[in-house]
């Protein structure tokens, strides 16, 4: 079956950075754009950036300039590069893959930017 494994969050200070990274198993990975999400308590789930099978790239206004998507099609891997942390980032962040209308999600992974 499908599984997408986020990894990489944590607790940083403002300003810090962090990587986070989704793994994909039971997939063609390669044909399938990747995203990440995140969620803050008692809000909903938002964008954060996405990539498509060809690389292209789009991000949410917040972040622009301060987060990098990247994925490595040999690995199987989507990455989050998170630079300049803001508390405002503090949320769960979730790996998804889509094609079509086939969404495959992960569990999530917490990213807290707290001093």
């Amino acid at each position: 079956q499908v599984q997408l494994v986020e990894s990489g969050g944590g607790l940083v200070q403002p300003g810090g950075s962090l990587r986070l990274s989704c793994l994909a198993s039971g997939m063609f990975f390669r044909i399938y754009a990747m995203g990440w999400y995140r969620q803050a308590p008692g809000k909903q789930r938002d964008l954060v950036a996405t990539i498509t099978s060809s690389g292209s790239t789009n991000y949410a206004d917040s972040v622009k300039g301060r987060f990098t998507i990247s994925r490595d099609n040999a690995k199987n891997t989507v990455y989050l590069q998170m630079n300049s942390l803001k508390p405002d980032d503090t949320a769960v962040y979730y790996c998804n893959g889509a094609r079509g209308t086939t969404n495959y999600w992960g569990q999530g992974t917490q990213v807290t930017v707290s001093s």
